[in-house]
Parts: structure tokens; C-alpha cells; sequence
């Protein structure tokens, strides 16, 4: 489920899930994106082993690293937007901060 999201949340740069689940993808998030900016085969062997779409990965190696090189680090943010109105759970967006 993480590796689902993880991946979505690169391919869309913006995912409306729970905030449970979008504060541990940020962490995983962060570091595929470090990994990125690495930009050595065996960085993109590792993203391509934890992400199953290949065309994320050089997304990931190609766009976002380049757009977040300067950057040390922080690469997400979480922001709570209300409650779920079926049962009552924190909803959250997580998305990449340009």
C-alpha cells in the first residue's frame, strides 16, 4: 500500500489520503527523492525496486531531481484539510513543494 502511494504521490505530486498514511509516506517519499539526487545506476536500481513503474523512476532521476537540487532536504509537506465524512478520520494532502 505505501509503495502505491509512494508512487503516486511522485507521479501526481499531490495525494488526498489519511493522515496517518501521509505522514509515513513522507519519509519514504523523501527518500526516493534523495536517491534521486543521487542520480548513480545503483540509486535508480533501488528506486525501481521499491517503485514498479518504470516511467516514475525517470520522472523521479530526471525532473524532480534537477528540480530539488539545491534543496538539503524537506521535499514534502502535510497539510490536514477536515475529516472524512463516512467515519470520522483525518484526511490529509501530502504534496511536493516546489
Amino acid at each position: 500500500m505505501y509503495r502505491n502511494l509512494v508512487t503516486d504521490v511522485l507521479r501526481h505530486e499531490k495525494v488526498k489520503t489519511t493522515e496517518a498514511k501521509a505522514k509515513e509516506v513522507q519519509a519514504l517519499v523523501e527518500k526516493m527523492i534523495t536517491l534521486g539526487k543521487n542520480g548513480s545506476l545503483h540509486a535508480r536500481r533501488q528506486a525501481l525496486s521499491y517503485m514498479f513503474d518504470p516511467q516514475v523512476v525517470e520522472k523521479l532521476f530526471d525532473v524532480l531531481a534537477k528540480r530539488y537540487a539545491d534543496r538539503k532536504g524537506g521535499y514534502t509537506r502535510v497539510v490536514s484539510i477536515g475529516t472524512r465524512l463516512g467515519d470520522a478520520a483525518p484526511v490529509a494532502v501530502i504534496e511536493l513543494v516546489d
